[in-house]
């Protein structure tokens, strides 16, 4: 098994799509999706994010941070939510992306999330967060 990340991105016809669909609507559908991943066995998190006008981003590309509120320039530069999986492929990971209930314009990235066991084991940062995931029954 192997966990991988299914990140959803938006876009303007999207988000518009989502603004005129009930709230009710939205939970039953989504609702029915979470429910069979975790009939399946393969949820691991989910989580959807807050408008993006709450937001802030920290530009890390200079010498200095410049921290800028949001909104954002375009929609396609978000997601506004994801789901960690824990699957036995890459190709499994994708069928679910597929049946995700989304509405038109949308796309979903999906990566593979590295487990701690692919890093070296010697490193003392390593050691120190598999201790911290052994306290906290991640692993």
């Amino acid at each position: 098994m192997a966990k991988y990340m299914l990140i959803m991105r938006g876009s303007d016809e999207s988000v518009a799509k989502m603004v005129e669909t009930p709230f009710e609507e939205i939970l039953e559908t989504m609702g029915r999706y979470n429910d069979e991943l975790i009939r399946a066995g393969v949820l691991v998190a989910a989580e959807g994010l807050d408008d993006a006008s709450n937001g802030v981003v920290v530009d890390l590309s200079g010498q200095t941070p410049v921290v800028t509120d949001g909104p954002y320039g375009e929609t396609k530069e978000l997601f506004g939510g994801f789901y960690i999986l824990d699957v036995a492929s890459k190709e499994e990971a994708v069928e679910w992306a597929r049946r995700l209930p989304a509405f038109p314009g949308t796309k979903v990235e999906i990566r593979r999330v590295p487990g701690i066991d692919e890093f070296p084991q010697d490193n003392e940062w390593i050691i120190k967060e598999r201790a911290w995931r052994e306290r906290t029954g991640q692993l």
